[in-house]
């Protein structure tokens, strides 16, 4: 054993008696066992920590340059692209790190629609999970109006101004979330203040919520089998593997594969042809000079297609916040005794493939310049989205699912 071995020994033994280190390392990594089958979608939720690592870091970075005043915000982005060393290159991690963090995200929610990771006993870990979601929502909108572009500035006024169409408490709402009766340095300060200082600090500490939750119930697996049911006479499942190493390792090359992808759009691709940042994004904004369409950041636009393809702009803000606010009935509303895809009958997987396709093209649709065609596609795809949850309990019911084996398979 060399020095220097002994001496980090002798550090991690000091601390031990002070700090319970290595008990909590073996409960959540060492001693943790996970199924020993997991496959490629279970990388997304190790890969949405990497990603906030990424905007945290990298967050902190760009407040030291940035200037929260409406005559100063854009300069100061043209100055951190330009005069900062390194700038252009902090600040493309960061807008491209709000898209990786979306894609990540919506892919590990996806799989909870796989392999029903959202049902008994995972019911608080999804709701938690889907509270990170909104959470992250919130402060994807508020650092939006901070580059203080055209788009940034439309954006946040048409959102806003959306509320105003509740009734009794609109304007008021309106009013409060502005700060003044337009968006302007007032607004351009709290959304400042609420996206680098709150809401990363409720996100954090959702993360950390989750994480607790997910190792006192154990992970879910392809097979939708509980390992913790069959264990040796230690204890030890027999289905399950330590966490660490075998999972560390195998997280780590899934790591590296994206970051290679995630610094190939950096350098060579961070506009991704204006979908990751707008092209109105790159003129001061202008308060007098309204764009000629003005939608939000792609993963906003599903729910903001449900949004037009209401006629009724109250109706609008009903569907598109009933639309997320049903995520969280999941677990009560699949009345299927089956958790995996594997075993579901036809009627789930012929469900999830038309939501499957309806979210993508409303998000498609929420992008464009609405016209009658475009309206009608959206009301149509909006209804496919919203029969997936209210008709759950019906079909998965009824459905002809497979036996579900009693050890995971691999």
């Amino acid at each position: 054993m060399s020095t220097a071995t002994k001496y980090i020994l002798v550090l991690r033994d000091w601390i031990d008696d002070r700090f319970p280190l290595m008990e909590e390392w073996n409960k959540h990594a060492g001693e943790y066992y996970a199924p020993k089958n997991f496959n490629f979608w279970y990388y997304f939720g190790v890969l949405s920590m990497v990603v906030l690592a990424i905007q945290l870091v990298t967050g902190i970075w760009l407040t030291m340059n940035y200037k929260p005043a409406a005559d100063l915000a854009f300069a100061s982005v043209e100055y951190i692209m330009r005069d900062v060393e390194w700038g252009w290159w902090i600040r493309y991690m960061h807008s491209t790190g709000a898209s990786a963090f979306f894609i990540v995200v919506y892919l590990h929610m996806y799989r909870a629609l796989l392999y029903g990771s959202y049902k008994s006993p995972r019911e608080l870990l999804w709701i938690i999970g889907m509270l990170i979601y909104f959470t992250l929502m919130g402060e994807a909108f508020f650092g939006y109006l901070l580059p203080w572009g055209q788009m940034s500035y439309w954006g946040a006024q048409v959102i806003i101004s959306l509320f105003g169409a509740l009734p009794f408490i609109g304007e008021d709402l309106s009013l409060w979330i502005r700060g003044d009766f337009v968006v302007s340095d007032v607004t351009l300060n709290r959304f400042f203040a609420l996206h680098v200082i709150a809401l990363p600090l409720v996100i954090c500490g959702l993360v950390v919520v989750h994480i607790l939750a997910l190792h006192e119930v154990g992970s879910n697996n392809p097979d939708g089998v509980e390992i913790k049911k069959h264990k040796n006479a230690n204890g030890i499942p027999l289905d399950g593997i330590a966490f660490h190493p075998y999972y560390t390792v195998k997280d780590l090359v899934g790591v590296v594969v994206f970051l290679i992808l995630f610094a190939s759009v950096v350098f060579f691709w961070p506009e991704m042809n204006g979908y990751f940042l707008e092209h109105a994004n790159f003129v001061p904004a202008d308060p007098l000079k309204t764009p000629e369409h003005i939608a939000p950041v792609w993963y906003f636009t599903p729910f903001y297609a449900i949004l037009r393809a209401v006629p009724s702009q109250l109706g609008g803000i009903v569907a598109m916040g009933f639309a997320q606010a049903l995520f969280f009935l999941l677990p009560w509303l699949d009345r299927s005794p089956v958790k995996s895809i594997r075993y579901r009958g036809i009627k789930y997987k012929i469900a999830l493939t038309a939501f499957t396709i309806s979210f993508v093209m409303l998000g498609w649709l929420g992008m464009q310049a609405p016209t009658p065609s475009y309206t009608w596609m959206a009301r149509g795809f909006a209804t496919v989205y919203f029969l997936y949850f209210l008709l759950m309990p019906l079909y998965t019911s009824m459905d002809n699912d497979k036996p579900v084996p009693d050890r995971v398979t691999k």
